[in-house]
């Protein structure tokens, strides 16, 4: 088991890693943050201070080397708009984030669990079908777009809740609506899939053949031992709604990570952009990791793999 556990610790480095390295050279794609800095008539002269001030002068393998030494004693630097700790601007938003995400996911589970049971025991009927249809539609629809239409409908034209901002529920509507739309739809297929595969054991036949209760041999015995699997998805995709918060955060402005990172790309904050890719990276790992774990201890089998 030791063996698994630091396997799975290097490969959570080398994932982190791997998304810093990326992240780090597409961002300087954008081009020098100093032109945003400066007048658009400032002297050459001053430019080239300015970014010898900032270190942007240097080879680019010099600014990764002393980005990535920085980077492993938790030191990203400073905004380069408010020259504060980077990475304690990027945890002072977490919570809001985190708030987002988990709200979306614990909508998710509250109508797709239910809608997948009855699709899966009504197989092949009306509502089964209608189920799936919408399902596929919810995966295909860009959240961005959906936000939008929302803001259109709810918030400009019926007036009921806010287009944009936070500090009250009603300004949690929206976006946990938008965000839980592709998690919905993947729950409600999952656990359709893992009900079925369950319905069609021998023991469910078996049971149903004995007179159980319809309500009893759904939750007792085909739910209870579909859940495994479900549960997997839902540590899972819990670091995919922290990683899709970035887009809705920035369709609602909600203040939280995501809206800072659109933020400061559009400002080519270079140290904001990399904590917050680290931040997210690092929680999106361990929560892989975490899941990894426990699979491991409940199928020792997983462990040699």
């Amino acid at each position: 088991m030791l063996d698994f556990i630091v396997k799975r610790v290097v490969q959570v480095v080398i994932v982190v890693f791997l998304a810093l390295t990326v992240v780090f050279f597409l961002i300087r794609l954008s081009g020098d943050p100093t032109t945003l800095f400066l007048p658009p008539d400032a002297p050459k002269e001053q430019i080239e201070e300015y970014r010898e001030l900032l270190g942007f002068n240097r080879p680019l393998y010099v600014q990764y080397a002393e980005f990535m030494k920085g980077a492993v004693h938790g030191d990203f630097g400073e905004s380069l708009r408010s020259g504060e700790d980077a990475l304690g601007l990027v945890m002072a938003r977490m919570p809001a984030t985190f708030q987002l995400a988990i709200s979306a996911l614990a909508l998710s589970l509250i109508i797709a669990i239910p809608l997948g049971v009855l699709s899966a025991y009504k197989r092949n009927t009306l509502f089964d079908k209608a189920s799936v249809g919408i399902t596929v539609i919810g995966q295909a629809i860009p959240n961005f777009w959906f936000g939008l239409i929302l803001i259109f409908i709810f918030a400009a034209q019926l007036k009921l809740f806010p287009s944009s901002g936070g500090g009250s529920v009603k300004h949690m509507v929206l976006p946990v609506i938008t965000l839980a739309l592709y998690s919905v739809s993947r729950f409600v297929r999952f656990t359709r899939s893992a009900m079925l595969d369950v319905l069609s054991k021998d023991y469910i036949r078996t049971t149903k053949a004995a007179g159980t209760p319809t309500s009893t041999l759904i939750m007792k015995y085909a739910l209870k031992n579909s859940l495994i699997p479900i549960i997997t998805l839902i540590a899972l995709d819990l670091g995919v709604l922290l990683g899709g918060a970035v887009i809705t955060e920035a369709v609602f402005s909600w203040p939280g990570v995501g809206r800072l990172l659109q933020q400061s790309l559009m400002n080519r904050d270079f140290p904001i952009v990399l904590a917050g890719v680290f931040i997210i990276a690092i929680i999106y790992a361990v929560i892989n990791f975490i899941t990894d774990i426990l699979y491991a201890y409940v199928n020792p089998q997983i462990r040699v793999k």
